[in-house]
């Protein structure tokens, strides 16, 4: 089959959804990714190494609190959803859609080793007529530099034989307003016949695609994005600290400030950044500029004032009870929150760990309550088990302090105002809901 006959074909398949689409990697990005798929009509064939969430999607399970247990279970028994964990399986795909993880190693260099072990795997399998599409967050030139030369030493031509490019995720867990579908979707290709390929693969299921020059280009965007706001988190934790100093509320300063119809937008401080972009993806770029003898200042001081604000909570704590004449050594602390953002079952990279950790070498006894996360394994973040204790008057009452990390929205905050002898509010939680009193302190 001639070029112009192996790319026709491609389109054929994707405009009419018959096209098998292959998400490599079921998390946070992936299985909401493959919902999209499957409610446009597409069958989806679902790849994980997890063969726990392999065995729970098989039977209909969902692992993730915004993605329909429902939904999956109808879609796995009239056969559209099939889940495996087995490579050899992707060779039966037209579209394959990496979404997995990209980490940081212990001294904040990218570990790409997810991304690149599977698309090795990908080579072995790659046949005619595929499109090969990365998701993850990465720094520029990862899809030309990494992931080409891996798939074309299958001896397959890129733009000919088969299509490659990178679109990056855009996934906001537990955001009311926005879903995978009606967020608009950079797209990007190693070539035209690539770039036209994925932007005719996500046009059938996001609300609308934007196309750009380069894959180079969509990944400098999805780094943009999130260095943006880590940027501006950390000014406004900065501005905390110092207009705690000044006697001045952050938090009223913005609500005044956000007033202001146009040159300005509202970040909040809080406790550290969580989740697995915000707190990573600016260090890939920093890591990258290197390459090129440039030194990413701005970049490093946000990352140094966010990774600061855990210490910044536990002083504040250990002061509030001094005051109060409770050393930390033997104190029953509470922490209400261990999600990264409010209202998600999502704890990944959240600051609450960093927090529990620090108070615990203070020597203080320490419990948590979420009510989407019900068990902490231990492990890089937990040192032993814990589960979640009830929140109700008799077990708040039982510590010294509650310290509020995360605001989800089904927490009892009137019952916590009552019954907590001290309470250390990092999100302005009690306020927002005008539940303000002495015994209650901002950090």
């Amino acid at each position: 089959m001639n070029q112009t006959n192996q790319i026709n074909q491609l389109l054929s398949l994707i405009s009419s959804r018959q096209a098998l689409v292959a998400i490599i990697g079921l998390g946070y990005v992936g299985l909401p990714l493959a919902r999209e798929f499957l409610k446009a009509g597409f069958p989806v064939l679902g790849f994980d190494v997890d063969q726990k969430k392999v065995q729970m999607l098989r039977r209909g399970e969902s692992y993730i609190k915004h993605v329909d247990g429902d939904f999956i279970r109808e879609k796995v028994k009239d056969g559209r959803l099939r889940v495996t964990s087995d490579y050899e399986s992707l060779k039966e795909a037209r579209a394959l859609v990496i979404c997995l993880p990209t980490p940081l190693g212990k001294h904040r260099e990218p570990d790409l080793s997810y991304v690149l072990n599977s698309t090795r795997e990908i080579a072995k399998i790659l046949r005619k007529g595929q499109v090969v599409v990365l998701e993850s967050t990465t720094y520029p030139g990862t899809t030309d530099e990494e992931m080409l030369p891996i798939l074309e030493s299958s001896g397959l031509k890129v733009g000919e034989d088969f299509f490659l490019g990178y679109s990056p995720e855009r996934e906001d867990p537990g955001n009311r307003d926005f879903s995978t579908g009606t967020i608009p979707k950079v797209v990007s290709g190693i070539t035209e016949n690539c770039l036209q390929v994925v932007k005719a693969l996500y046009d059938q299921v996001v609300v609308k695609t934007v196309p750009v020059s380069s894959t180079r280009v969509a990944e400098a965007t999805k780094i943009l994005e999130n260095t943006y706001r880590a940027v501006n988190i950390a000014l406004v934790n900065e501005l905390k600290v110092v207009f705690e100093g000044m006697g001045i509320d952050i938090w009223e300063v913005i609500e005044a400030a956000k007033t202001k119809p146009f040159g300005f937008q509202a970040f909040y401080p809080g406790p550290g950044l969580g989740g697995h972009c915000i707190p990573i993806d600016p260090f890939y770029l920093t890591w990258k500029a290197r390459e090129y003898h440039i030194h990413t200042r701005f970049i490093e001081l946000a990352g140094q004032i966010n990774t600061n604000m855990p210490q910044y909570v536990v002083d504040k704590t250990i002061k509030a009870l001094n005051q109060r004449g409770v050393p930390i050594k033997g104190a029953r602390i509470l922490v209400v929150g261990v999600a990264y953002k409010p209202d998600v079952d999502d704890d990944r990279e959240s600051p609450a760990f960093v927090i529990m950790d620090l108070l615990e070498q203070a020597g203080a006894l320490v419990d948590y309550h979420d009510p989407y996360i019900p068990r902490l394994r231990p492990g890089r973040r937990c040192r032993v088990e814990k589960e979640s204790v009830p929140l109700n008057g008799e077990s708040i009452s039982n510590y010294h302090c509650l310290v509020i990390v995360t605001n989800h929205s089904n927490v009892d905050y009137r019952l916590i105002r009552e019954k907590a002898r001290l309470v250390i509010d990092t999100r302005n939680a009690l306020k927002l809901k005008g539940l303000v009193n002495g015994n209650v302190i901002k950090a």
